[in-house]
């Protein structure tokens, strides 16, 4: 696909979700720990958000903590949970030139006070941009988003005096930890594994799905150009003949 096509991509391709895998792969295969390659990852994370400026993309949503990731060693949590701030002060100024907004989706029961207040700072004070929605889901699990909104829906029907019966998907889906942002059209995984991992299981009823090899801390330009061609060239039919 030639480079004019590609800088067009927003057109079709407005949100694209990462599921960002091989970070541990790739610090042992440097012969380091666990914690050099989540740092190498999240360098990349400000890398990949431009690219997606560039090419017109408008949300763009990491896996960056599953509800499942509490299993790790409490040391490789712990320097999960201080990279999220060390993210947001390094990169805040070029942040908020480059016109990008941070929003967190996920369970903040739990997480340390630092980063709920990081996590707070960041959305007051990107809440007016509007070049890329830059979504961080952590402490997030698509199972318990699931679950969390059936509670708060049935709440609301019974409070307002509704018949539960009522609740559609429209105003199910209401009650998401985000659900003004639309589902994503592509989601792509890294590392070689090929599966979603609890990753917006309602939200990606009907996305286009892509698996990289490439671990997450190598994956570039090429390999997301790769994964946008391959992308533009189907035919999204939505249940449709």
């Amino acid at each position: 696909m030639d480079t004019d096509s590609l800088k067009t991509a927003g057109d079709k391709l407005r949100h694209l979700a990462v599921i960002m895998d091989g970070n541990r792969r790739w610090a042992k295969r440097q012969g380091r720990r666990a914690e050099f390659g989540h740092r190498s990852g999240a360098e990349n994370v400000h890398r990949l958000a431009s690219l997606c400026i560039q090419r017109g993309i408008t949300y763009l949503t990491l896996y960056a903590f599953s509800t499942e990731n509490w299993k790790r060693s409490e040391r490789e949590v712990r320097s999960l949970m201080r990279l999220l701030v060390l993210y947001f002060n390094k990169y805040a100024d070029e942040l908020r030139q480059e016109g990008v907004r941070l929003r967190f989706m996920g369970d903040r029961n739990g997480l340390p006070p630092l980063l709920i207040q990081t996590m707070d700072e960041a959305e007051a004070t990107s809440a007016d941009r509007d070049r890329l929605q830059l979504v961080i889901a952590f402490n997030y699990g698509g199972r318990r988003e699931i679950v969390t909104a059936v509670h708060s829906a049935m709440k609301e029907a019974i409070v307002n005096g509704d018949d539960i019966a009522s609740i559609d998907e429209t105003k199910f889906a209401s009650h998401f930890y985000l659900p003004d942002i639309p589902d994503p059209d592509l989601i792509i995984r890294t590392g070689g594994e090929k599966r979603l991992s609890n990753f917006l299981l309602w939200q990606a009823a009907y996305a286009e799905l892509y698996f990289d090899d490439t671990l997450w801390p190598d994956f570039g330009e090429d390999e997301l150009d790769s994964a946008i061609a391959d992308f533009m060239s189907r035919k999204r039919r939505f249940g449709s003949s």
